[in-house]
């Protein structure tokens, strides 16, 4: 595939996809929709990357959404589609059985804060917006929007947030729960790394089973749940990584975990 629309870069680990169209504030068109999922299929299948990063080129903007110009001309079953194949990416992301970390930079609306709200951890710039104003064009948020938002934030402020179009700053966003932290533009990107560095120390099996069980908590009954999770904590107890955790605590030094 021929990469136009996004960047990737591949350190210590750690894989950052940055989604490179700062002159449309890093809108979505259907091309980098294409080049974002084969960026995430490429993590997905190589061993050495621990840790995902997705942000946007610039200082402006993490993603200002789906491009309108793909709306143009859309009936019925083509809109759809395009509904489909955002949702779609967006299960890639909370489905990589890696940390996924959002280092939101800026304007995060529509289908931008979709594709962040499917990332496992978000840290934002001071700068940062956030919203959903499809509303204003005449439609709802169709990336997972209507679904993760009240998940994240609670019902009532995600109806609040999705019939008004309204956007929220990077203050509030931390206070409903939205981010995980706010800091200053300049110490984003060693905020993130930071934090992907700490994940990366973590055992790999043990994370993609949380997420796993995560993800799924709010699909099943609780009783469902807690036969899930006491299956993978037994997974987990017959791994070399458990073992090794053990080892290194007693030893009183740090783990080497193998994803074993």
């Amino acid at each position: 595939m021929k990469f136009e629309n996004t960047l990737c870069e591949k350190s210590e680990g750690i894989a950052t996809i940055t989604i490179n169209r700062p002159q449309a504030l890093n809108a979505l068109n259907e091309e980098t929709l294409k080049e974002i999922s084969s960026r995430i299929a490429d993590a997905r299948q190589d061993e050495n990357i621990k840790v995902l990063v997705i942000t946007g080129a610039g200082d402006r903007a993490f993603c200002a959404g789906a491009d309108l110009n793909m709306m143009k001309g859309k009936g019925v079953y083509k809109g759809m589609h395009l509904s489909q194949t955002g949702q779609k990416l967006t299960l890639e992301i909370e489905e990589l059985g890696k940390p996924v970390i959002a280092a939101i930079n800026g304007y995060t609306l529509g289908g931008g804060l979709e594709l962040a709200m499917a990332c496992d951890l978000r840290i934002a710039s001071e700068n940062a917006q956030f919203g959903q104003p499809e509303i204003n064009v005449g439609l709802i948020p169709g990336w997972g929007g209507t679904q993760r938002l009240p998940r994240l934030v609670g019902k009532g402020k995600a109806k609040e947030m999705i019939l008004t179009g309204k956007r929220i700053d990077a203050e509030t966003a931390e206070q409903l729960g939205l981010v995980s932290k706010v800091v200053p533009l300049d110490q984003l990107k060693s905020t993130v790394k930071e934090l992907a560095s700490e994940l990366m120390n973590k055992p790999p099996i043990a994370i993609e089973l949380s997420k796993q069980l995560i993800n799924n908590s709010t699909e099943i009954d609780l009783r469902m749940g807690l036969v899930n999770e006491a299956e993978a904590f037994g997974i987990l107890a017959s791994t070399e990584d458990f073992r090794e955790g053990v080892k290194a605590f007693l030893e009183k030094r740090k783990p080497q975990y193998k994803g074993k």
